[in-house]
């Protein structure tokens, strides 16, 4: 028996060394997938009329050689399936999850700040009326999003992402997704969702605003919600989306009307069901279509 469990303790100390060398490799790299993914290639510029330096010509004749002995996992044909994987892995977990709505913000929203505790009522109203709640994962309005999910006994979904500093999973999720890429995360928030609730946020919160408007506008995916929390935050950007993009023509009024603002969870929470009931008609209709109509959506 003591041999057993020596054989088994020095086994599972060889596993450890084996696991804290991996992970010190893989820390030396500073970039993270996503980085590393969209870091373009450089290469000395040569004009149309001058001849290439040797050391290019030189370099550009040995690079089969090259590749012949370079690590195949780390480049973009490889990175690929990582990126396939990503997306089999969400599909997967998210398959059988209900009715969603994602709740952006601002990672830096402390528990006693107003949009916080907005958030959590929020996301409570709307568990309490059948749906799931998704974020980002991380702290601060995210981490309020999911806790109101838990307090409406509803489903809480957290998609973190792989940043160059540790973003941890708030303790509030039942369940945690880690994505290295952006575009495989965001992909899951617009596939899964039937309303965006955006409160008040930085660079990342205007990103999933604008993704989720772009898509919208252009028809790839059906109209759903995007309701923006906190209407003295939001109207500088309003009145810029009405004062120069629509006033110089660049978008239109119907642009414009995709966007709704309240202060009040219990009225987000009323156009979040009336929308989805809507969307549900609408649905079923499309499905009673005869077969050859146009797929516009992902969901």
């Amino acid at each position: 028996m003591s041999r057993n469990t020596t054989r088994n303790y020095n086994s599972n100390n060889r596993n450890k060394k084996a696991i804290n060398r991996y992970r010190s490799l893989n820390n030396n790299h500073a970039a993270t997938e996503d980085e590393q993914l969209l870091r373009r290639p450089t290469q000395p510029l040569v004009k149309p009329t001058e001849t290439p330096p040797r050391e290019q010509v030189k370099k550009e004749e040995h690079a089969f050689e090259r590749a012949m002995n370079f690590d195949f996992t780390v480049t973009d044909p490889w990175r690929v399936l990582r990126i396939t994987s990503e997306f089999v892995n969400g599909f997967d977990a998210l398959a059988h999850i209900p009715p969603c709505v994602t709740v952006f913000g601002s990672a830096r929203a402390r528990p006693d700040d107003p949009t916080y505790l907005a958030a959590v009522e929020t996301a409570r109203l709307l568990a309490k009326a059948g749906f799931g709640i998704i974020t980002g994962g991380g702290p601060g309005i995210m981490e309020a999003a999911n806790k109101g999910a838990q307090e409406g006994e509803n489903l809480s979904i957290g998609c973190n992402i792989e940043l160059p500093f540790e973003q941890a999973p708030n303790p509030y999720l039942d369940i945690s997704i880690d994505f290295s890429y952006f575009f495989v995360r965001k992909t899951m928030f617009i596939k899964y969702s039937h309303a965006f609730v955006i409160f008040p946020g930085g660079f990342g919160t205007m990103d999933e605003l604008f993704e989720a408007l772009t898509l919208i506008q252009t028809k790839k995916v059906d109209h759903f919600p995007v309701i923006l929390y906190d209407a003295k935050y939001w109207s500088g950007l309003v009145n810029w989306l009405n004062d120069t993009m629509l006033a110089t023509g660049k978008i239109s009024s119907e642009d414009v009307a995709l966007l709704r603002v309240s202060d009040d969870p219990q009225e987000i929470c009323t156009w979040v069901c009336e929308a989805y009931e809507a969307y549900q008609e609408s649905y079923h209709l499309e499905q009673e279509k005869p077969n050859g109509h146009r797929e516009q959506s992902i969901r």
